[in-house]
C-alpha cells in the first residue's frame, strides 16, 4: 500500500522528511486518527510539499508569493516550514479572490478518518485541489478506486501533474463536482473538500445503499448514509470546517443572502454556534426567532443538527427528523 510513493518522493536526509514528521505528530495530537490508525501511514508517507510547490500568504494590501524554487534560501526555507505548518494554504488567487486551497492537514485528517473508508472502497472526491488529498485517498485504497473532481481545468492538470511526482494516478477529472462523475459510478463513498448550499442529488444516485457521504455545509461537517435511491439522512460532526463553496454551472443551491441580525444580541451574534444555525436555517427562519430558538434548546452543539434528504426534498433539523424544529435548504 503505497511503498512507490516513498520510492519517488524525498531521499534520505531530505530536509522535508523532519518537517514532516512533526506534521505528523501534531496531527497525532489533535486525535484525528482514532477512527483508522492507517491514516498516520499516509500522511508520513505523502510528501506535502510536492503539491504545494508555491502558495500564497496574505499580507497587508493582499499576497505574498512563496516557491519551492526560489533564488534565496531564507524564502525557500519559509515555503517549507510553511507547507508542512499545519494549516490551511492559499495555492491560487484570481483577482484577489481565493481560488483554491490545500486544507488545514488536521482537519484533512479528521474527514478522512470519519469517512471511514474500508479496503475495496470507491471513492469519489468532489474538489480536487492540488491533490495532496486524493493521493492520501490512493495510498490508502490504491489509485484505481480514487475519484478527483474539480471544475477549473488548470486545478486538475496541475493536481495530475502533482500526484504523478508522488508516485500516484488516480482518476482526475475535469467536470462540473456537483454532477458528480456518473461514469465512475458507484461510489461507496463521497468525500466534498468545498462548501455547499445543499446536497447535490446526482450524487446520491452514483452511490447504493450504505454508501457514506461526508461534505462542509453551513460552516459544518454533515455525514450522510445513503438508505436507497435518493435518500440519505445523518448528523453533523462537532467540528467546525471552512472551505472555498463549490463552484460550477450547477453549483448547489443559491448562496443565501446574508442575515439581519440587528436584533439579536453582540454575544450571539459573535458566537460560532449560533452563527452555524444562521447559515444553516440559510434565511429560512428569522435571526431573532433563530436565537430563540438557540437560547431556548441550551446553544445546541452542531452534532445535535441533521440534514434529511428524500422525495420532500432535502431538510435540516434540530435532535429528531420528524420533530418540530425543522428547515428545508434549497
Amino acid at each position: 500500500m503505497g511503498a512507490h510513493a516513498l520510492e519517488t518522493g524525498p531521499g534520505p536526509g531530505d530536509p522535508a522528511d523532519p518537517a514532516r514528521a512533526a506534521l505528523v505528530r501534531e496531527i497525532e495530537r489533535s486525535g484525528a486518527w482514532e477512527g483508522d490508525p492507517v491514516w498516520r501511514e499516509a500522511f508520513e508517507a505523502v510528501p506535502r510539499h510536492l503539491f504545494v510547490p508555491y502558495y500564497y500568504i496574505g499580507v497587508t494590501g493582499g499576497y505574498e508569493r512563496l516557491w519551492g524554487e526560489d533564488p534565496d534560501p531564507r524564502i525557500r526555507d519559509r515555503w517549507l516550514r510553511g507547507a508542512y505548518a499545519d494549516a490551511p494554504l492559499a495555492t491560487r488567487v484570481r483577482d484577489g479572490e481565493l481560488v483554491s486551497s490545500s486544507s488545514q492537514p488536521s482537519l484533512m485528517a479528521k474527514m478522512l478518518a470519519e469517512l471511514e473508508v474500508r479496503d475495496g472502497d470507491a471513492v469519489l472526491e468532489i474538489g480536487a485541489g492540488t491533490g495532496y488529498n486524493a493521493a492520501l485517498l490512493a495510498y490508502r485504497l490504491g489509485d484505481e478506486l480514487v475519484t478527483t473532481v474539480d471544475l477549473d481545468v488548470e486545478i486538475t492538470e496541475s493536481a495530475r501533474h502533482h500526484l504523478a511526482l508522488a508516485g500516484h494516478h488516480p482518476t482526475v477529472v475535469t467536470g462540473d463536482g456537483a454532477r458528480g462523475v456518473p461514469e465512475r459510478a458507484p461510489f461507496d463513498r463521497i468525500i466534498a473538500t468545498c462548501t455547499l448550499t445543499t446536497i447535490p442529488r446526482p450524487w446520491l444516485a452514483q452511490c447504493g445503499p450504505g454508501a457514506r457521504v461526508l461534505a462542509p455545509l453551513a460552516t459544518g461537517l454533515i455525514a450522510l448514509e445513503v438508505e436507497a435511491p435518493g435518500r440519505a439522512e445523518g448528523r453533523f460532526l462537532h467540528t467546525s470546517a471552512f472551505f472555498v463553496p463549490l463552484r460550477g454551472a450547477t453549483r448547489s443551491g443559491p448562496e443565501p443572502e446574508p442575515a439581519r441580525t440587528g436584533g439579536v444580541p453582540r454575544r450571539a451574534r459573535a458566537h460560532d454556534l449560533f452563527r452555524f444555525l444562521l447559515a444553516l436555517t440559510a434565511g429560512r427562519l428569522d435571526p431573532q426567532d433563530a436565537y430563540t430558538l438557540w437560547e431556548r434548546e441550551g446553544q445546541p452543539q452542531r452534532e445535535r443538527y441533521g440534514i434529511t434528504v428524500g422525495e420532500e426534498g432535502v431538510r435540516a433539523w434540530l435532535d429528531d427528523p420528524e420533530g418540530p424544529y425543522t428547515w428545508p435548504l434549497p
